[in-house]
C-alpha cells in the first residue's frame, strides 16, 4: 500500500524544484520560457524567503509538488495563498495526489487564517479546470490578469 506525505522543502532541493518546474513547464508546452536556475531558487525561495514549496511523496519518493506564495487582500484585510505552480508525475496521476496537495495548501490557508487560496490554470487545460470545478473552486470571470516583464517592465520602471 502507497504510504502518502508532505515535506517541505529545503535549499539542498533547488534541483528537485527546477526539476519539476522544467516537467509542468514542458506539460503547459512553455519549456522555452523557464529560466529558472538552481541559484536562482535558493536566493529567492531560501534566502529572500518570497515563496514556499511542499512535495507530496509515494512511500517517500517526491512525486509532485507545490510552489506557493502569500499574497493580501485589501477588501479582506487578511493575507491569501497564491499557488504559483501545483503538478504530480503523469505516473502517479489519478491517484488523488493533486487534490491531496490542494487539501494540504487549504489546510495551510486555514491554519495561517488567510481568506484566501487562489492560482491560475491555462484556457486550454480542460482535465485541470474539470478537477479545479469539481473541489469548488470558481473561475474569476471578471477579471483579467495583466502582465509586465522584459523590456516592457525596465521601460515602465525608468
Amino acid at each position: 500500500m502507497e504510504k502518502l506525505s508532505f515535506r517541505s522543502a529545503m535549499p539542498d532541493d533547488c534541483g528537485l524544484i527546477l526539476y519539476f518546474i522544467g516537467e509542468l513547464a514542458a506539460y503547459e508546452k512553455m519549456s522555452d520560457e523557464v529560466i529558472a536556475t538552481e541559484e536562482l531558487l535558493r536566493e529567492w525561495i531560501f534566502e529572500k524567503q518570497v515563496a514556499e514549496v511542499i512535495f507530496v511523496c509515494e512511500n517517500e519518493k517526491e512525486i509532485g509538488f507545490a510552489l506557493f506564495f502569500h499574497n493580501y487582500s485589501t477588501f479582506l484585510g487578511r493575507a491569501g495563498i497564491y499557488l504559483e505552480d501545483l503538478y504530480v508525475l503523469p505516473a502517479y496521476r489519478g491517484k488523488g495526489y493533486g487534490k491531496a496537495l490542494l487539501k494540504k495548501l487549504a489546510a495551510i490557508a486555514v491554519e495561517r487564517k488567510c481568506g484566501r487560496l487562489e492560482w491560475s490554470c491555462l484556457n486550454w487545460n480542460k482535465p485541470s479546470i474539470d478537477f479545479y470545478l469539481s473541489l469548488g473552486a470558481v473561475p474569476m470571470d471578471d477579471w483579467t490578469l495583466y502582465r509586465l516583464t522584459g523590456d516592457t517592465l525596465t521601460k515602465l520602471a525608468a
